[in-house]
């Protein structure tokens, strides 16, 4: 369960400096980091990172498919979370 949330805190921390890293490319007009590496972050576990990132440094939020994707992406993990912890079994 550690080794878990470490991985978690880690992808998380992760996509949340990678939409930090591509805000400060495009207004230094640099090479951009791809928007599928974004998503990419978020499914492997750093939606909440991804999500955060997106209104701290005010990047991708005009763009609907990040507005709705990140949160998607993170209630499904949270659901997945739930049901793979056995814990729908409670309610």
């Amino acid at each position: 369960m550690k080794l878990w949330l470490l991985y978690l805190t880690l992808t998380n921390l992760v996509a949340f400096c990678l939409m930090a890293a591509d805000k400060r490319r495009a207004q230094k007009r640099r090479w951009r980091i791809p928007e599928h590496t974004l998503f990419a972050a978020a499914l492997a576990g750093g939606s909440l990172g991804a999500w955060l990132g997106m209104y701290v440094w005010h990047h991708k939020t005009k763009h609907w498919y990040f507005v709705l994707g990140m949160p998607l992406i993170l209630i499904a993990q949270i659901a997945l979370a739930f049901w793979l912890g056995g814990w729908f079994h409670v309610v």
